[in-house]
C-alpha cells in the first residue's frame, strides 16, 4: 500500500507537497551528476597543471601580450584587454597563477551555464549532457593554459551572455552585460559584433529606455575611453591599428590587380603569386616575404584602401574564398595530424618535446615570470593529457550541425532567449573568414555560445517549482 498523502503547507505558501516533503529536498540529488562532471573536468585541467609547467606559448604573440602587460600601450595588432589583465596579475608568482585563474575561469563558465539551464527546467543530467563540453574539451584546455587572449574572452562574451538570460533584466543587470560584452571587445575586437547582437536583443525586447540606456552608457563608455586613449598615443581613433592589414591579407588569396586596376599608390600591395600557389591570409602578415613590409606610409590606411577596392572589383571571388575557409568546419579533426604535432608545427596540440625559448623572447617571459619561463614537460600528467586530446574533443561538423538545428528550433518553438547565444556564436564562427581568415581557435569561444543555445531552445516553456499538490 501507498503511504497516504500528507498536507505540508509552509507559512505564507498555500503549495501542497506531496508526503510533506518540500521540492528542494526531494531534488537534491539532481546536481550529483554535474558535481562528478565537474570533478572531472578539473582533473584534467589539473593534469595541464602538472604536466606543462608553467604555461603554453602561442608562437610569438603569447610574448607580445607579456610586453604590452609591461608596458600598456595601445597596440597596432591586437587591444590591450588581456595585456591589462596579464597585469592585473603580475604580482603574483607568474605564469602559474595566470594559467590557475584562466582554468578557474573556465570552468566557473560551465557551473554558471548549468544553473541557467537548471533555472529554466532543464533536469540536472540533462543539462550536465549539454555543458559537459565546456568542462572535457581538451582545446577549451589548451587555451585556458596558454599565454593568449582566447581563454577570457570566452569567459567575458558568454558571461556578458550569461547576464542577458535572465527572465528579468533591471537596469544595473544590463550595464553589467553591456560592461562585461565591452572588456570581451577589449580582449578580441570581434566581440563587438556580440555587443551589437545583445544590443538589438534588447531592442527587441522591448525593455524600456531605461534598460537599453544603461546597456548601450556601459557598453560604449569602455570603448570609448580605449579609442580615446588609442588616439592620443598613435593619432588613430579605433580599438586597433591591423583592420585594414587583416581584410587585405584576406584578400590576398584571390586579389587580381588586373581586375581590381587600384591606385598606382596601392600597386605596391598587388600580390605577384599565381592565385593557385598563394599560401593563407596570416602568411601575408606575417612573412618577410609580404608585399606589405615594403609599403611606406600608413600600411594599415593603404591596405585596407586596396581590400575595399578587391572587394568591390571580385565580390564573387570575395565570397569564395571565405566560404573556401568555412569548408574547414566540415573537417572531422580539428587540427592537422599527429606527427605534425610531434616535429613541433602544430601549436594547437600539448606538446610532446620540450622547447627552449629564442633568445628575442626570453627576457620578456623570463621577467613576467621571475626566472625560467620555457615550458617544463612533466610525465606522466603530461602524457595522460597528450592521450586524452586524440578524442576529447567535440568534432566541428557536430558543432555546425547542432546550432543549425538549435536555431531552427528555437524560431519553431519561438525562444526569443536561445537566439542571443545561437547568433553569437554562428557570428563569432562565420565573421573570421570575412575579416581575416580561418583560424581553430576563432571557432571555439562559440563553443559556450552554442550549448547555452541548445539548452535554451529544449528548456519547457515555464520552469516551475518541481512539486505536486497532494490530493485533498
Amino acid at each position: 500500500m501507498t503511504a497516504p498523502a500528507v498536507r505540508f503547507v509552509l507559512p505564507g505558501n498555500r503549495r501542497l507537497f506531496k508526503n510533506g516533503r518540500p521540492p528542494g529536498q526531494r531534488s537534491r540529488g539532481r546536481h550529483v551528476p554535474f558535481a562528478v562532471a565537474l570533478v572531472l573536468g578539473l582533473a584534467l585541467r589539473g593534469l595541464a597543471m602538472l604536466g606543462y609547467r608553467p604555461a603554453l606559448f602561442f608562437w610569438a604573440d603569447s610574448f607580445a601580450y607579456l610586453e604590452s602587460a609591461a608596458r600598456p600601450v595601445p597596440g597596432a595588432f591586437r587591444p590591450l584587454g588581456y595585456s591589462l589583465f596579464l597585469g592585473a596579475l603580475a604580482p603574483g608568482p607568474g605564469l602559474g597563477l595566470v594559467t590557475a585563474v584562466q582554468h578557474l575561469l573556465g570552468a566557473g563558465l560551465a557551473v554558471a551555464a548549468y544553473a541557467l539551464l537548471v533555472r529554466r527546467g532543464l533536469p540536472g543530467w540533462g543539462a550536465t549532457v549539454l555543458v559537459a563540453p565546456l568542462l572535457y574539451d581538451e582545446f577549451l584546455i589548451l587555451l585556458e593554459h596558454m599565454v593568449m587572449a582566447d581563454a577570457l574572452f570566452t569567459v567575458l562574451v558568454a558571461g556578458g551572455v550569461l547576464v542577458l538570460l535572465r527572465r528579468r533584466v533591471p537596469p544595473a543587470t544590463a550595464a553589467l552585460a553591456g560592461l562585461v560584452l565591452s572588456l570581451a571587445a577589449l580582449t578580441r575586437t570581434i566581440g563587438v559584433v556580440v555587443l551589437a547582437l545583445a544590443g538589438a536583443r534588447l531592442l527587441l525586447r522591448r525593455t524600456g529606455w531605461r534598460v537599453w540606456g544603461a546597456f548601450a552608457v556601459a557598453g560604449l563608455a569602455p570603448l570609448l575611453a580605449y579609442a580615446t586613449w588609442m588616439s592620443a598615443t598613435s593619432g588613430v581613433f579605433g580599438l586597433t591599428r591591423a583592420d585594414g592589414l587583416f581584410l587585405w591579407a584576406r584578400t590576398m588569396t584571390f586579389a587580381d590587380c588586373a581586375v581590381i586596376r587600384p591606385e598606382p599608390r596601392l600597386t605596391p600591395l598587388c600580390p605577384d603569386t599565381p592565385v593557385a600557389g598563394r599560401p593563407a591570409p596570416p602568411f601575408w602578415l606575417w612573412a618577410p616575404w609580404s608585399p606589405i613590409k615594403k609599403t611606406h606610409g600608413d600600411r594599415n590606411a593603404l591596405a585596407g584602401r586596396f581590400a575595399r577596392a578587391a572587394i568591390m572589383a571580385q565580390p564573387g571571388d570575395y565570397l569564395a574564398a571565405a566560404g573556401s575557409d568555412l569548408r574547414w568546419l566540415l573537417r572531422w579533426e580539428r587540427t592537422t595530424r599527429r606527427e605534425a604535432a610531434m616535429k613541433r608545427t602544430n601549436p594547437y596540440w600539448f606538446p610532446f618535446e620540450e622547447r627552449s625559448l629564442k633568445p628575442s623572447v626570453r627576457p620578456v617571459a623570463e621577467a613576467y615570470e621571475g626566472g625560467p619561463a620555457a615550458t617544463r614537460i612533466h610525465e606522466p600528467y603530461a602524457g595522460w593529457l597528450r592521450a586524452y586530446q586524440r578524442f576529447g574533443y567535440l568534432p566541428f561538423p557536430l558543432l555546425t550541425l547542432a546550432l543549425a538545428g538549435t536555431l531552427a528550433l528555437a524560431v519553431v518553438r519561438r525562444r526569443g532567449d536561445a537566439l542571443l547565444p545561437g547568433l553569437a556564436a554562428a557570428a563569432l564562427i562565420v565573421a573570421p573568414p570575412f575579416l581575416a581568415g580561418f583560424d581553430v581557435r576563432y571557432v571555439v569561444p562559440a563553443i559556450p555560445l552554442a550549448c547555452l543555445a541548445a539548452g535554451l531552445a529544449l528548456s519547457p516553456r515555464s520552469s516551475r517549482l518541481s512539486c505536486e499538490n497532494a490530493p485533498a
